[in-house]
């Protein structure tokens, strides 16, 4: 066995392992602890497969950016976690559906390089073999794929605003600034001037 290969085999099973932690650990602390562990090891993958630029996004965006930001929100937050869990088994049919039908999806791409492994050299674009990858990468996002990267960011952009749109409640009890209200105060109405006469006052 060769070096490259146990490492894949390595990084592989500690993949696997990670990433079914993630889906059963109790503690959301745990799971995404998990999943930091996960993302790295895809990062190692991504490394002896010569995509240099795919481990480094992992580690600097995914771990660096997404992973934290979920562990510091689940540590900060308090979150009921148990009465969240109580509707799981309601959709649990739905999930199941979704995830056999994803399964049946890579099942047809994998069966299909295998019944016409011509189809994997259609599907490719011409590359110099001594251009860097990053550049390689570059290259094919900013030309051919332009309108798509451009598309997936805007619907991300549009993904986030709902998300916080449906998740924001103001709470009754809880006083919040109006910056216009207080940009356009002035003095007479929150200032009253009383003269009071020598020896009248307090």
């Amino acid at each position: 066995m060769t070096l490259p290969l146990f490492f894949f085999y390595l990084f592989s099973a500690i993949l696997v392992a990670s990433a079914v932690m993630v889906i059963s650990a109790r503690n959301p602390v745990h799971a995404v602890l998990f999943l930091i562990l996960a993302f790295f090891n895809a990062a190692g993958l991504f490394m002896l497969a010569g995509a240099e630029f795919l481990a480094l996004l992992l580690i600097v965006v995914y771990v660096g950016a997404v992973a934290v930001l979920f562990l510091f929100v689940v540590m900060m937050l308090d979150v009921d976690f148990t009465s969240l869990r109580q509707g799981f088994l309601q959709y649990a049919p739905i999930g199941m559906i979704v995830g056999i039908i994803l399964l049946l999806e890579l099942l047809l791409l994998a069966g299909s390089f295998v019944v016409s492994p011509e189809a994997a050299a259609r599907s490719g674009l011409p590359m110099d073999g001594t251009t860097e990858n990053m550049r390689a990468i570059g290259l094919v996002l900013y030309t051919r794929y332009l309108f798509l990267f451009q598309g997936a960011g805007a619907v991300l952009l549009v993904a986030m605003i709902g998300a916080i749109v449906l998740t924001l409640r103001h709470k009754p009890n809880v006083k919040r600034q109006n910056p216009v209200d207080q940009v356009a105060r002035r003095a007479a109405d929150t200032l009253e001037v009383v003269k009071v006469k020598s020896g009248q006052g307090l």
